[in-house]
């Protein structure tokens, strides 16, 4: 006789999900909701870049923090100076000291020119120093007018790299109007990290809504993911800036929250027949002899600079 499972995955808030209001609300907000953790978006709130501030808000509410979310953004550009490789030391340093499991970090832009050649093979290379995941997250071309503009290199589209492990965002499926079960099951084990938000691919912004208040997926994502032994974590990073006061935030905070857990729930599978298996031996064997250089260690200096030896 089957049975129903729910998963050991976490369902996480990301610190995003409570703007306008700051970092702390992040965290008062997921302990008072039951939330199992927090993705810390690192924006120009000083909190949000602050380890032992973050250490203190994650002891005092009993929430731990699961993810960091590097300065990658077009309005973060600024935010732990320009030179995106010491964003991503940073932010790994920032993941090890606060426990959290995984980075999630965007393709580089085109205009970043050495970093867009060095992404790939850089993203590779950072890995092999930790036990940190860096997933990469799905991205989108910008439709302007009459015409698309792809802002990202070497592609806005995971599947086109051989990143190791891959963060699936269903508000940036709707905007590439692409389909997001497809790629899910396309990237198979390398889907590592999930942003579960809704879209409707109507608008030139990336709406980011409650789960279940576009067209994409989420519901037949979560279900996915509950059958095919998703290890990953599942992080609500949805827009909740009109909403009139706190009280309604928390609202909708919740109706996302109550959406996942209800859905994420499957047919009980036994864990020994599971094929992802470990996943550092996953990745070597999908390197093994393919002529991969040896890794370099990546780390800042006293003066701030990125040390590549």
């Amino acid at each position: 006789m089957s049975a129903i499972q729910v998963p050991d995955a976490p369902v996480v808030l990301s610190t995003a999900s409570v703007y306008p209001e700051k970092t702390p609300a992040a965290f008062e907000t997921a302990a008072k909701l039951g939330y199992d953790g927090v993705e810390v978006l690192v924006s120009s709130d000083p909190v949000s870049q602050d380890i032992d501030m973050l250490r203190r808000l994650s002891d005092y509410h009993g929430v731990p923090i699961l993810a960091v979310h590097s300065p990658c953004l077009i309005f973060t550009q600024r935010v732990w100076g320009r030179d995106p490789w010491g964003k991503l030391v940073k932010s790994k340093e920032m993941a090890e000291a606060l426990g959290a499991k995984t980075i999630v970090v965007h393709p580089a832009f085109r205009w970043q020119r050495e970093y867009a050649r060095e992404f790939e093979a850089g993203i590779n290379r950072m890995q092999d120093e930790t036990d940190v995941v860096f997933a990469v997250e799905n991205m989108y071309p910008v439709r302007m007018r009459d015409r698309e503009v792809v802002p990202y290199a070497p592609s806005w589209n995971p599947l086109d790299r051989d990143y190791p492990d891959v963060t699936l965002d269903l508000s940036h499926s709707a905007m590439s109007h692409s389909d997001a079960m497809e790629m899910a099951k396309a990237l198979g084990d390398r889907l590592s990290h999930v942003h579960m938000a809704d879209g409707t691919g109507t608008q030139s912004f990336d709406e980011h809504l409650i789960p279940g208040r576009g067209t994409q997926p989420c519901a037949e994502l979560l279900e996915h993911l509950a059958t095919t032994g998703y290890r990953g974590q599942i992080v609500l990073e949805v827009n909740t800036r009109k909403a009139a006061d706190r009280e309604s935030r928390h609202l909708e905070l919740a109706e996302a929250l109550a959406f996942t857990r209800l859905h994420f729930a499957g047919i009980h599978t036994d864990p020994a027949a599971d094929p992802r298996g470990d996943r550092r031996e996953r990745i070597a064997m999908r390197r093994r002899d393919d002529g991969s250089p040896p890794p370099r260690t990546f780390a800042v200096t006293s003066e701030g600079t990125v040390d590549r030896t």
